[in-house]
């Protein structure tokens, strides 16, 4: 199965086409951004699948839900949409936590792999994961002293831009926790291997906001990627 992913939830705008039965991807790009992905993602789709072979070898595509940001997210999703509903093909959601925590899930660990975004306030959002890759915190928006104390005492280990924020918590409590990352957005080509395994029943490709918006989404161009569903 070729599958294409999708993902303008955090800070980057980024796609990448890859085939099951491949080990490298058959195009990738990612832009690191804050503001303009409405602008620069369906110009980025059109670069990765024309070098992957076009949309016709596209069989099944991967979006980043969240959390993130609520406009990124909404971008993402409507342009995902569009693609598989034009293709007439199946569209799964990807969570960005379990994106960023999926390349060290892969290595041998103990306890559990923490996924932290920096969601301001003093809150993350965080999903922490076992060495199977079965949830042992579900997704959510709390203060790292709240995550801490959901997690017990097992060893732990964090990605992610509120990596920081966490391991900071931890210290104070003497507890030591080992920062593996701090990427801002995850690795596309994790979210399109997570995609490949996801199955549309138990993935729906619908928004993980984990909080209201701080402010109204953009005009213009989000309204006209929704339109395109």
């Amino acid at each position: 199965m070729r599958i294409l992913a999708i993902d303008t939830a955090l800070p980057a705008a980024s796609a990448c086409v890859f085939d099951a039965a491949a080990t490298e991807p058959a195009a990738l790009e990612s832009l690191a951004m804050e503001r303009g992905h409405a602008e620069a993602l369906l110009p980025l789709i059109e670069r990765v699948v024309e070098r992957a072979g076009g949309f016709a070898t596209i069989e099944r595509v991967a979006v980043a839900v969240g959390p993130g940001s609520f406009t990124g997210i909404r971008i993402g999703l409507a342009a995902a949409h569009a693609i598989a509903l034009a293709r007439k093909i199946d569209i799964v959601g990807v969570s960005t936590l379990s994106a960023l925590a999926a390349p060290h899930i892969l290595e041998p660990f103990e306890g559990a792999i923490v996924s932290a975004i920096d969601a301001r306030h003093g809150q993350i959002f965080v999903a922490a994961f076992g060495a199977d890759g079965r949830a042992l915190l579900a997704p959510r928006r709390a203060s790292p002293a709240e995550a801490l104390a959901e997690l017990g005492d097992m060893p732990l280990s964090v990605v992610g831009s509120g990596a920081q924020l966490f391991a900071a918590e931890a210290a104070k409590n003497d507890r030591p926790v080992a920062i593996l990352d701090e990427r801002a957005a995850p690795d596309i080509l994790f979210v399109a291997k997570l995609g490949l395994v996801a199955q549309a029943e138990t993935a729906p490709a619908r928004p993980l906001y984990l909080k209201a918006p701080d402010a109204k989404p953009l005009p213009g161009r989000v309204a006209e990627l929704e339109g395109a569903v």
